[in-house]
């Protein structure tokens, strides 16, 4: 998407300012200050939810997608994108949209601690209740970090979510009209029907190339698990089922016992049910992984200063300045966070 297109669409989806300035100065004056993404007691003003577009609706008929189908999002912090999925006539994902992300704080790598500005990495679970109309960053829906997994491992944290404003603290921020069309999809599938839709939050696509960049990573063990499941849905479109156990996930096992009750706790044995054209082209994957991280080297890096932007944002970041963007992509001119981080491109070598 161009800088012009996001422009665009930033300005479009703009909702109505706040009725009351004392509420509108209340929210700016907390701009860089919160530990997570929360709203710390702030009372926000009461709106209708977001609704699907008839635009929207026309893109969804013409990829054979019905509203009321179920959703899948991806993630992807070096790239600063995230990805909306739905069920088409095939049974199957397919990619609906990609949305360039406007602000993601902290580093690549999961999320451990209350403060560390990280975002999440792993699998969530999104149900209706998670669901925010009234937040103060427009719009939001919360992760549910940490999850079963993370909370057995110890990790702390709260209220991370994904939200509009452009401002983060450990969430994944878009503009309020990107966060808003999201929220309007995510929703109609849950009234459809949907018990909750998958989150996957990666921190590259993770592509044998990518792997390679990063091979020197404390986090390359972690990441090759999250792999598995990316991976998965790569090859079949199909959403991977998630299991936690020896302290890691598992996907796509089912379990003599049912599933593992303690995720610290070597896995038990499990029924092998995966087809064997998909654990084929599994295989060739990880032969593939295999064979590039013999062969290949790392990418250096630039120094990490805090999170990332997609490019298309950071354009109209140098063009047009912080405030002048603030006011662009949020409907409370809430401010970009650290816009002079947000400048720099610690992934150039690797695009």
């Amino acid at each position: 998407m161009g800088v012009q297109a996001v422009l665009n669409f930033a300005v479009a989806g703009l909702r109505q300012k706040f009725k009351t300035g004392a509420k509108l100065a209340a929210v700016i004056a907390i701009g860089g200050s919160l530990a997570a993404c929360t709203s710390m007691g702030l009372d926000s003003v009461k709106k209708d939810p977001p609704k699907l577009s008839s635009k929207m609706m026309a893109q969804m008929s013409a990829k054979s997608m019905r509203p009321e189908s179920p959703v899948l999002v991806r993630i992807f912090k070096q790239e600063s994108e995230l990805e909306v999925w739905k069920i088409d006539k095939t049974g199957n994902y397919a990619l609906l949209k990609t949305y360039p992300m406007c602000r993601w704080s902290g580093k690549l790598g999961p999320k451990m601690k209350t403060g560390d500005r990280q975002a999440p990495e792993g699998f969530y679970h999104v149900s209706a209740g998670m669901l925010n109309p009234n937040s103060q960053y427009y719009v939001s829906f919360n992760l549910g970090y940490p999850n079963r997994l993370e909370s057995a491992l110890g990790y702390t944290g709260e209220a991370l979510m994904v939200h509009g404003a452009c401002s983060s603290s450990g969430c994944y921020a878009m503009t309020d009209a990107q966060v808003g069309e999201i929220y309007a999809i995510v929703a109609r599938a849950l009234q459809g029907g949907q018990d909750r839709f998958q989150v996957q939050a990666y921190p590259f696509r993770m592509t044998a190339r990518n792997m390679v960049a990063h091979r020197n990573d404390p986090n390359m063990p972690f990441w090759k698990t999250l792999k598995e499941g990316y991976d998965y849905f790569e090859v079949t479109r199909r959403q991977p089922k998630v299991s936690v156990c020896g302290r890691r996930y598992v996907f796509n096992s089912e379990f003599a016992e049912g599933e593992p009750a303690d995720p610290l706790a070597a896995c038990p044995p499990a029924v092998n049910q995966n087809d064997p054209l998909v654990a084929s082209r599994l295989a060739e994957e990880q032969q593939k992984l295999a064979a590039a991280m013999s062969e290949g080297t790392s990418a250096p890096l630039s120094a990490y200063v805090d999170g990332g932007m997609h490019p298309s944002f950071r354009a109209i970041l140098k063009s047009s300045g912080a405030k002048a963007m603030a006011s662009q992509v949020s409907g409370t001119k809430y401010p970009i966070s650290r816009p002079e981080a947000a400048l720099a491109d610690p992934f150039a070598s690797v695009r």
